[in-house]
């Protein structure tokens, strides 16, 4: 092979359109063993590789085609494949060869004719391939079946109701019957493919069908094995019983060197396990999903971070499939940052308290490494690792502060950040470090930061002796200051005031932010804010007291933990470019169908209660319902009709009928139905009504330069006759 593409490599030169049609005509005598014409085809095909037009070349490549050679048809096929679209007006010329093709006895020349064919989604040659597919699909050779397979995929890209009036899909449906394994997932990978497709069939599996394709497995190819694989998340278990058996057939795969094979397998249990009531069979199946999950690490660094992104996501839902291994994720020295980050990440979201010790140990020495955006990250893990592990606090505390001492900027600004948030999480424990943090005020310079130290400073403005002086000075660039830190300078100097309301300081502090901030700032939220602030303290400083210094909730970590609906629906795309960017395909690729767990008596309680409804945005124009062999599953009561979004001038609109169920068990439902949204589910939050102000009312933020008389030195005015209430 080395040697063949060694010589192959002098045909990778430019030429020209000219000389490569002289030298097809001279081939034309005098070549017996065609050894001529495949040199120059060589050189047009390694030319197309290079991006060099060749579609000139067209009739004289196309005569090329009776040659009766196996390697001369499949550059002119590849010919035609880049250049059959654009050749319209041509593509006839090339039918009868087709047809031809589609009729030899080898069965090489029959795949390749029908593949060809499928590349050119042209009406002409469309036409020519539906009844050429049809035979295709019932050859005697298997090698035939599974490129026709493939091409059924391609026919309804090109033309869906053409397929589906063919009886194509029917024939799909067949060969996943069939006796060649290949065939089977070939067959998988086409429904699947189509099944995607927001215009295409419902895809659905029942029990016979599911257990045939399982036991396809063992002689399939990985990828057929992948699609098998990944079909079984089309079939929804009607009992416990047979989830749990369906996964210990699939729990053998897990060993696979494939990864891809590993991480579909892991989705497939994933999905099964909703449906399980055996709870030692499931924590036995989390026990077997770590170690393959392990060995993907030992990979190069891009399948590493397909299985960090993948393991980020499974851990929130399984957290005990790597519970004890978190040693695993310390980062290497030569780990790329992107996987440094993943695995910081997942560091984090295994902590707990047996393990805090290490994690924090190893977050130390991250937070003295080179790279500026690491380093931030570890810091910042060090405080959620505070915030997560009460007994961890203590030392995760020490270690900021140890980090402060360095009087590097960016990692004294860190250190603040998520030191705020300990503050919030643990009241009243820790607030002898303010000092120290006061000391390196001047280190802060970005808005993140600078807003959390005056928050802190706001907050704890009794506790501090010159909180007054601290503000006065971080008012000085009020003006200049981003938003984000002139919204905590509003607040912290309203908390000062309420504080220390007998001090000049504050009083005229408060007064100039508050001017400041209703007078010169453009920024909505910041003027509103102002005049809520200012009406407060004019009406009645005692209840600005109660409201601004309220209370606040601690911080926990449910934050951090995605929405269970929306994790389940993640993990139902384990594997793919969604587990990668935490999002469903549906979000960033074009016609893309989503998938989210169907309801059945076997379906455990809490995955019931987040179940997550998905639509097709698109009805066919008629419903096909394709009966599938197998014994007959229980029956499930007809969905109900899909309710009115919304009356228009007093009429609904009723929802489209629904087809009735056949009475025999359905392996694929092409009626691309909408599912019916509940107009109440648990997902969706209910906006919140709000009364109109009225249209006529005074102003009331009138005379608000009076308002701050009682301290001021002149009468506050406040209109109560007039006020009302509005919401921003």
């Amino acid at each position: 092979m080395s040697g063949q593409g060694g010589q192959d490599a002098k045909f990778f030169q430019r030429g020209k359109i000219q000389e490569f049609r002289a030298e097809l005509e001279a081939a034309e005598s005098k070549d017996k063993k065609f050894t001529k014409r495949k040199t120059v085809l060589k050189k047009i095909v390694a030319n197309i590789t290079m991006g060099n037009d060749m579609s000139p070349l067209f009739t004289d490549v196309v005569q090329c085609l009776g040659v009766p050679s196996l390697e001369i048809k499949k550059m002119v096929y590849l010919f035609l494949v880049c250049y059959g679209r654009s050749k319209a007006d041509q593509i006839h010329l090339v039918i009868p060869s087709f047809l031809q093709d589609c009729n030899d006895r080898n069965p090489l020349i029959r795949a390749l004719a029908i593949r060809t064919m499928s590349y050119i989604p042209i009406p002409v040659v469309t036409e020519a391939l539906t009844e050429q597919l049809r035979h295709c699909l019932k050859d005697r050779d298997p090698y035939v079946r599974k490129t026709a397979a493939i091409c059924v995929a391609k026919l309804y890209t090109a033309d869906p109701r053409k397929a589906e009036r063919g009886g194509f899909v029917e024939m799909l449906r067949d060969l996943m019957l069939d006796t060649n394994a290949t065939v089977v997932s070939n067959a998988v990978a086409a429904l699947s493919e189509i099944g995607d497709r927001q215009d295409g069939v419902i895809f659905k599996l029942n029990l016979t069908v599911a257990n045939k394709l399982l036991a396809a497995l063992g002689e399939s190819s990985e990828w057929g094995q992948i699609y098998i694989l990944d079909s079984l998340l089309r079939y929804v278990p009607e009992k416990h019983e047979d989830a749990e058996l369906m996964a210990e057939r699939v729990i053998a795969q897990l060993q696979h060197a494939n990864s891809a094979v590993v991480l579909t397998s892991i989705k497939a249990l994933l999905y099964l396990m909703n449906y399980m009531e055996n709870r030692r069979l499931i924590e036995y199946i989390c026990k077997k999903m770590g170690p393959p999950l392990v060995t993907l690490l030992s990979s190069g660094p891009e399948v590493q971070y397909v299985a960090l992104r993948n393991i980020l996501l499974i851990i929130q839902r399984r957290p005990s499939v790597l519970k004890n291994d978190v040693k695993v994720f310390f980062c290497k020295y030569n780990d790329p940052i992107y996987v440094k980050l993943a695995k910081l990440e997942i560091m984090y979201r295994l902590a707990r308290e047996e393990n805090a010790k290490e994690v924090l140990a190893e977050l130390q020495e991250y937070a003295s490494e080179v790279d500026v955006d690491f380093v931030r990250k570890a810091v910042r893990s060090i405080g959620r690792l505070a915030i997560k592990v009460q007994p961890a606090a203590d030392g995760c505390i020490q270690a900021l502060l140890d980090l402060i001492e360095t009087k590097v900027t960016y990692v004294v600004q860190e250190a603040v950040i998520v030191i705020k948030d300990v503050f919030r999480r643990y009241p009243g424990k820790y607030e002898g470090i303010i000092p120290t943090l006061c000391e390196n005020l001047d280190a802060l310079d970005e808005p993140e930061a600078k807003a959390a130290m005056i928050w802190i400073v706001g907050q704890f403005a009794d506790r501090i002796e010159n909180a007054d002086e601290l503000m006065d000075d971080l008012t000085y660039t009020y003006l200049e200051e981003p938003v984000e830190v002139q919204l905590a300078l509003l607040t912290a100097s309203v908390k000062l005031f309420i504080y220390k309301a007998q001090s000049e300081t504050s009083k005229a502090l408060v007064h100039k932010v508050l001017k400041w901030a209703t007078e010169e700032v453009d920024n909505p939220d910041l003027r509103d804010r102002g005049f809520m602030y200012w009406r407060l303290l004019a009406i009645n400083p005692t209840v600005a007291g109660e409201i601004v210094l309220a209370e606040k909730p601690a911080i926990t970590t449910d934050a951090d933990r995605m929405d269970r609906g929306a994790l389940d629906q993640l993990l139902l795309h384990t594997g793919t470019l969604g587990s990668i960017y935490h999002k469903n395909p549906e979000t960033f690729i074009r016609n893309a169908t989503g998938r989210a767990l169907a309801d059945s008596p076997a379906l455990n309680a809490f995955s019931r209660q987040v179940l997550v409804p998905t639509a097709r945005s698109t009805l066919p124009p008629s419903a096909i319902n394709v009966p599938g062999p197998g014994s007959a599953d229980p029956q499930k009561p007809a969905p109900s009709p899909v309710p009115p979004i919304g009356p228009t001038n007093g009429i609904s609109k009723a929802a489209p009928p629904l087809s009735e169920p056949e009475p025999t068990a359905s392996l694929i439902d092409t009626s691309a139905s909408q599912e019916s949204h509940e107009s109440g589910d648990g997902d969706g939050d209910n906006d919140e009504e709000y009364a109109p102000s009225p249209a006529g009312g005074a102003d009331p933020y009138a005379n608000l330069d009076g308002a701050f008389g009682g301290y001021m030195g002149d009468e506050p005015r406040p209109q109560m006759n007039d006020m009302m209430f509005r919401v921003f």
